[in-house]
């Protein structure tokens, strides 16, 4: 087996150990949530014997090392569960809002990852003028606010102020793609104004360090121009960081759209999550949260082998 396969063997082995660690910490986490679910479900009025004997019908009178047992060999075999509050295969209820979240992830990538670079390179190539110091501010001051925040900003201004776009991102059944869209904007600029923020900064830092290299000073006394040494000798050098950061966002974008989603009341996994939570529905809360840390951690480790893989140097160490 070559490097990259073994690269590749390497960081799936470890993405599954995270994972199993990620859904035993989820699991002890959302049985640590208050309240009862039998009770919230009963009412107050039932008796305890009523509450018992439902508490065991919903398998919640086992220990807590049986329920992960039994809960970890149904994922094993592709069952997410039954939903507690709704009696529903939460592989439906899943089903219905993944879509919408990989929807609006996407087009907040489509718009965030070309703005970022293209941003970060024009920063590289007018450092320390009055665009890049205008660049930087933004990006800080981007990054320094809370996602809410900003949201609530956006919705003031182009919700309520301007009236140009809805400040509730609800999708009816059917809807065109101009209306998914035109409810989708909103919650797409919150979430990309941070990503670009940071894909900015990493892209203007990795094509800086690198113009100070003296294959970059020999293209500038060869007479190269600055726009040539930036997109033709520097960005391909640069690529290592550039993709690390790049899918790393990506996988910010994915796990991030639940404060954005709540918000915007955008019918997404990341509002599944936060209702099931206040219902107490904790088999749906633990599967949102598995295919949330699931994501992540595939996305990040795709950017560990991209990342390697775009770099000879970490392609073929040193012994």
């Amino acid at each position: 087996m070559n490097t990259l396969g073994k690269l590749l063997m390497q960081r799936l082995a470890l993405g599954l150990l995270s994972l199993f660690a990620v859904s035993v910490v989820i699991f002890l986490a959302v049985g640590m949530l208050p309240g009862d679910i039998a009770q919230a479900m009963l009412g107050q009025s039932a008796t305890p014997e009523t509450v018992a004997a439902f508490r065991a019908q919903l398998g919640l009178d086992l220990s807590p090392v049986q329920r992960f047992v039994q809960w970890a060999w149904r994922l094993l075999h592709g069952d997410l569960g039954v939903s507690l509050a709704n009696q529903r295969p939460i592989v439906e209820l899943v089903g219905a809002r993944l879509g919408n979240t990989f929807s609006l992830a996407l087009l907040a990538a489509l718009f965030s990852v070309p703005t970022a670079l293209l941003l970060g390179m024009l920063a590289a190539l007018y450092r320390n003028s009055w665009f890049d110091r205008l660049l930087n501010t933004g990006a800080l001051s981007a990054v320094s606010f809370p996602e809410f925040f900003v949201a609530y900003i956006l919705i003031l201004v182009f919700a309520v102020k301007l009236e140009w776009l809805p400040g509730i991102s609800s999708l009816a059944p059917g809807a065109s793609l101009g209306e998914v869209l035109q409810v989708s904007l909103l919650p797409v600029a919150t979430l990309s104004l941070v990503v670009i923020a940071q894909m900015m900064r990493m892209t203007r830092a990795s094509l800086i360090n690198l113009l100070a290299s003296p294959y970059i000073e020999m293209a500038r006394l060869k007479g190269v121009s600055p726009a040539r040494i930036i997109f033709r000798h520097a960005l391909p050098n640069a690529l290592a960081p550039i993709v690390n950061v790049v899918a790393l966002n990506l996988a910010y974008l994915v796990v991030g759209v639940v404060v954005v989603e709540v918000v915007f009341v955008y019918p997404g996994l990341g509002q599944l999550l936060v209702d099931s939570v206040a219902k107490r529905d904790i088999p749906v809360v633990q599967a949102c949260s598995l295919i949330f840390a699931g994501t992540y951690i595939l996305l990040n480790t795709g950017a560990d082998v991209l990342s390697i893989a775009s770099n000879p140097r970490l392609m073929h160490p040193k012994g």
